[in-house]
């Protein structure tokens, strides 16, 4: 076993001779970043307001396609907005998959809602439909135009479809059962930047969207997210609760119901503003980079490279092995890869398993604890696919 990963570990390090370590993912700084940021340092205008807060919402808005983005300092901030805004409420559950970062559950969790995990399909990594509809059907009844579930008395408000590494989940298909039970969309849209479901971008399809732009993600702005909706009422009520839901007024400081200070630097927006003038750039070398994984991987039994579906175009925001029937044992791999010097990382443990989620209401998870022990991510860095 190991030969045959000491061979694969070879063979990616080819991409990048020079470096003796090939990171998870590394940010790219190929444009105007340290212009803009200069930009910021010299007049002053570093911290929650200015231009390039404005011209990155713009930009990233038209580049999603949606009517409003509303920049944060995180994809959870963005997340938490999102839940609010879409009319999540204490002790209302919300269906997540559990195989996603922790941000998910903790987002649901701040608005005092409570976490309940569903399965993934193997086609996209991210919530099955096709299980969640059958689970529906077992556990809830629809009184008074509210989805309950009968088993704890619950209203079940909203679902929140994960787009796992770039990969979107079947869209159409999880709108149609939500539109039949009355649950809210809430995309998390956190990993799927430059990612489209037959055209469209991610991050059109929920009442509210979340994006996140951390150091590892497909432009960063350091650390940062941004709300998304196509709503423009609730777009001016994620701003106005990012910013401490202060009232406008040329002094006086009041605030109309309790807000958050989520609003994201000037100079981070900078950061954002340089990186999307070069995103196209930025995902062409990334699905150049998944061809030439292809190529590495091909010829071994056991592991493949997982792809995009046909109804979706990924970004390819982390390159993704499947070990198959589990032929190999997850943590010989990772240690034989990340000790030759290629950063490998397992999938999230799953949610359901961690402390703090682990008496929340669950369904079959059959899938998602098997893919814990099948998928490795590897070094996905736009510069490897030069």
């Amino acid at each position: 076993m190991n030969d045959v990963w000491i061979e694969i570990a070879n063979k990616i390090k080819k991409l990048c001779p020079e470096k003796d370590f090939l990171p998870l993912h590394e940010p790219t700084f190929v444009g105007n970043e340290i212009n803009y940021v200069s930009d910021c340092i010299n007049t002053g205008w570093v911290s929650s307001v200015g231009k390039y807060v404005d011209d990155f919402e713009r930009k990233l808005a038209e580049y999603i396609g949606v009517k409003r983005a509303i920049a944060v300092v995180n994809g959870t901030a963005a997340l938490h907005i999102s839940l609010k805004i879409a009319g999540v409420q204490p002790n209302d559950e919300v269906l997540i998959p559990s195989l996603t970062f922790v941000a998910t559950g903790n987002a649901v969790t701040y608005c005092g809602a409570i976490p309940h995990f569903v399965d993934v399909s193997r086609i996209t990594l991210g919530l099955d439909p096709i299980k969640l509809e059958a689970y529906l059907k077992d556990i809830v009844v629809l009184k008074n135009n509210e989805c309950i579930n009968k088993y704890t008395g619950r209203i079940i408000k909203a679902v929140v479809p994960m787009h796992t590494f770039g990969h979107p989940v079947d869209i159409d298909r999880l709108l149609e059962i939500c539109n039949r039970y009355n649950i809210v969309v809430v995309e998390d849209a956190a990993e799927s930047l430059g990612s489209y479901y037959k055209g469209v971008h991610t991050g059109n399809y929920g009442k509210a969207s979340a994006m996140s732009f951390n150091g590892n993600k497909i432009i960063t702005t350091g650390g940062g997210g941004a709300v998304l909706t196509n709503d423009e009422k609730l777009a001016d009520y994620a701003k106005h609760l990012t910013t401490t839901a202060k009232v406008p007024h040329r002094w006086k400081y009041e605030h109309d119901e309790i807000g958050y200070n989520y609003r994201m630097p000037n100079i981070n927006a900078a950061l954002g503003c340089a990186q999307l003038d070069n995103i196209d750039c930025f995902l062409e070398k990334k699905r150049k980079l998944a061809l030439k994984y292809f190529e590495v991987i091909k010829d071994y039994d056991g592991v493949k490279l997982f792809f995009e579906t046909s109804f979706a175009k990924s970004n390819y925001w982390l390159q993704t092995l499947i070990i198959e029937d589990n032929q190999y044992d997850i943590d010989d791999v990772l240690n034989v890869l990340n000790d030759k010097g290629v950063m490998a990382r397992p999938i999230w443990t799953p949610l359901h398993k961690l402390q703090p989620f682990k008496n929340y209401p669950r369904a079959d998870l059959i899938e998602t604890e098997k893919l814990q022990f099948q998928i490795v991510n590897i070094p996905s860095s736009p510069y490897l696919g030069e």
